[in-house]
């Protein structure tokens, strides 16, 4: 599934590639941290550069404004597909079991994913107009695309909204651990893992029966 990501402003100021590249991954680095510590709003472009190492007088060499590196942080980590969906899992299941699948998923999302969700979750009221629409039409595509595998396993007719219904929840679910995981410190990780897994394959099972 191709996914449009959001637009990163082109500085353009430093001539060298690498050393671009270099600062970046230090200014975003450090951006991230403060993002999920303090959150967006608190965080300063002086919070940035005290935390990076890069200069206050030359930072915007390389990025626009703040909200220019939320867009390259949310690119990294949201849009970049480095972790497969359940529908891409679903489409090439062979006989594994469905449980099984679910909580491969889960597990990968929950790790890989999981700076990503957190700070997708925390900075949407900070989003620019533009930005809203693209992550907007991202969740839709990948609603779509895993409603269209279960209605497929479920035998369920296209005006079947329920796998929409269904669908949502589970990507609603992907983003427990991450947002929840100060109710699961106690918990083995494992055991919740099996848990939710166990609870989602019911929750398409049942929707194939019903």
């Amino acid at each position: 599934m191709k996914e449009e990501k959001l637009t990163e402003a082109v500085v353009g100021k430093v001539q060298d590639p690498a050393l671009t590249e270099a600062r970046l991954e230090q200014i975003c680095d450090a951006a991230l941290d403060l993002f999920l510590e303090k959150g967006f709003a608190s965080t300063t472009i002086r919070d940035i550069c005290a935390r990076s190492g890069v200069n206050q007088a030359s930072i915007y060499d390389y990025i626009a404004n703040k909200n220019d590196i939320l867009r390259r942080l949310l690119n990294r980590l949201w849009f970049e597909h480095d972790v497969p969906s359940l529908a891409e899992r679903l489409s090439r299941q062979g006989d594994r079991a469905l449980t099984d699948i679910i909580a491969e998923y889960l597990k990968e999302t929950w790790s890989h994913k999981r700076q990503g969700t957190l700070l997708v979750y925390r900075s949407v009221p900070y989003l620019q107009a533009d930005d809203r629409r693209a992550m907007r039409a991202r969740d839709e595509a990948v609603i779509a695309s895993l409603a269209a595998r279960l209605r497929e396993r479920a035998g369920l007719p296209e005006q079947d909204r329920r796998a929409e219904v269904m669908a949502n929840l589970i990507i609603f679910i992907s983003a427990f651990a991450p947002m929840r995981d100060w109710l699961g410190r106690d918990i083995d990780d494992d055991l919740m893992l099996r848990t939710v897994a166990v609870g989602v394959a019911a929750m398409i099972e049942e929707l194939a029966r019903g």
